[in-house]
């Protein structure tokens, strides 16, 4: 049965929330602050037993935005953020630390309980086969199935070669973390360094063209000029 974690402050709506996902048929855990969540995300990671995380923004110990922030250190799982405020920039914010969806209060349940559902289908139900955390990297606006060798961008997927799917798997698996183009081939080739850098920058270019919303300005794979590439810590 699929487990769903409520992360919210406010007990009367947690309650309603936690009835009506039962309903559904999930099974629900609350938590009434954000220092809560993340130690039941903790708890429940290991045991693969969570399919969602329903967080809201304004709770009084730690934001959502932080709670959001430390569980995509560790954690694929799918998030969907609550937040009474309208603001375009809370929105944003959120989808950038990670956030799968986003909704705001107030909400019918019946739209609440469409996305619960939406998200849990599309990462469990739809995908009996679907890996493990540690074999889906969960970025903004991108998803890199390592097991499958699947990858898309905004809910569209990208077609690669063999060899373009294993850069950016490792890239993507390394967030932050520069790699001068001999390390890049070491790694990725698994083979001594025999490219010229030329070479090495055509695959980047290429990859660029299919993954990135404007290839001349890149924001998944950036370029660190006179050493190499790192992959934005910040997607």
């Amino acid at each position: 049965m699929s487990r769903v974690l409520i992360i919210d402050d406010d007990k009367e709506l947690c309650t309603l929330m936690k009835k009506c996902v039962e309903k559904e048929n999930l099974s629900a855990i609350i938590a009434h602050g954000g220092i809560e969540g993340i130690r039941l995300v903790d708890e429940n990671k290991s045991k693969g037993s969570l399919s969602l995380v329903i967080l809201d923004v304004m709770m009084p110990d730690i934001n959502g935005f932080q709670v959001l922030k430390i569980i995509r250190e560790t954690s694929n799982i799918p998030v969907l953020m609550l937040t009474a405020k309208s603001d375009e920039d809370d929105k944003v914010s959120g989808l950038r630390l990670g956030a799968d969806d986003y909704l705001t209060k107030p909400f019918s349940i019946s739209e609440l309980m469409a996305r619960v559902n939406s998200l849990i289908r599309r990462y469990t139900t739809l995908n009996p086969t679907f890996p493990m955390e540690t074999d889906l990297i969960a970025l903004q606006g991108m998803l890199i199935d390592k097991v499958n060798r699947i990858v898309s961008v905004n809910d569209i997927l990208v077609e690669l070669t063999g060899k373009e799917f294993d850069l950016l798997s490792f890239l993507a698996s390394n967030k932050g973390r520069v790699f001068t183009k001999k390390q890049i081939y070491t790694q990725v080739w698994e083979d001594e360094y025999s490219f010229d850098d030329s070479n090495i920058m055509s695959f980047i270019s290429k990859l660029r063209k299919k993954i990135e919303p404007d290839p001349d300005r890149p924001f998944y794979i950036l370029t660190v000029r006179g050493v190499g590439y790192r992959f934005n810590k910040e997607a």
